[in-house]
């Protein structure tokens, strides 16, 4: 047992990590960590607590980066409030699909975005952006899918989050990160939520793996304030967690499918 918690704490500290760095990652490093270190025997179930516990993970980072001033406010509430009806309706149909082509699909995703993080060009964005009615339409639209998909998916949805408020509202990395995590927050609570009602929350690893995740995420967002000056880096960063874990997902998920049928 003390190993096993030992493991846990380690694996949310991790995900902590991740969150404070690039606002994502969360549970696209949780679920499998949860799946093949934790030991948590059903997919389902990794999903429902890796939710709860990047929540809550991810709202901790959130006020790290409040307090650095890399939070903007009125686009992070906007892409939240549409997402969290999204979450929900994503969340929903998650839990009937086959957990096994959930993962599979889940990495597939991944590989998807940090394709487009890479090819990304042009400036690094708007330090000063504000609110407008276009922009507010983009990210409620952009938060809309994003949480559709972040519920389908069992994740904190920061992978999708994070360019979604650049695309939206033209705001530097840095930035995207720092208000990416009430988005995070808020879909997560949501998808949790939705799995708790159904017995799909292991509450106990849950727990353990929060406090390792609020050690984690401080570290990581110091060092996201440090590097978020040179052009590109945290993009890079962002993008290798994606193909890093999409491919191991991809390979524990799509291995048995195969062997199955041969």
């Amino acid at each position: 047992m003390v190993l096993h918690d030992l493991l846990t704490v380690l694996s949310g500290v991790v995900v902590g990590f991740a969150l404070g760095l690039i606002g994502g990652g969360g549970s696209i490093l949780a679920v499998p960590l949860l799946l093949y270190v934790v030991g948590v025997s059903d997919p389902h179930v990794a999903i429902g607590t890796s939710a709860l516990a990047v929540a809550v993970s991810a709202f901790a980072n959130f006020a790290q980066h409040a307090r650095a001033g890399n939070v903007k406010w009125p686009c992070a509430l906007t892409f939240a409030g549409a997402g969290v009806v999204g979450a929900f309706i994503g969340s929903t149909a998650g839990k009937l699909t086959n957990g096994q082509h959930l993962l599979a699909l889940f990495a597939l995703v991944m590989i998807a975005v940090g394709v487009s993080m890479l090819v990304r060009r042009g400036p690094d964005g708007d330090p000063h952006v504000r609110l407008t009615p276009r922009i507010a339409l983009k990210l409620a639209v952009i938060g809309f899918s994003a949480g559709m998909l972040s519920g389908f998916f069992g994740i904190g949805g920061g992978f999708l989050i994070v360019p979604g408020i650049m695309l939206g509202s033209g705001m530097p990395m840095i930035y995207a990160v720092g208000s990416s995590l009430f988005s995070v927050g808020v879909f997560g609570l949501s998808t949790a939520a939705n799995y708790a009602l159904s017995g799909l929350v292991d509450w106990r690893i849950a727990a353990i793996f929060i406090g390792g995740g609020i050690v984690g995420g401080f570290l990581g967002m110091r060092l996201a304030i440090r590097i978020a000056s040179r052009r590109g880096a945290l993009a890079r960063i962002f993008a290798f967690v994606l193909f890093a874990v999409a491919a191991y997902m991809l390979y524990r998920s799509v291995g048995p499918l195969l062997a199955a049928r041969a």
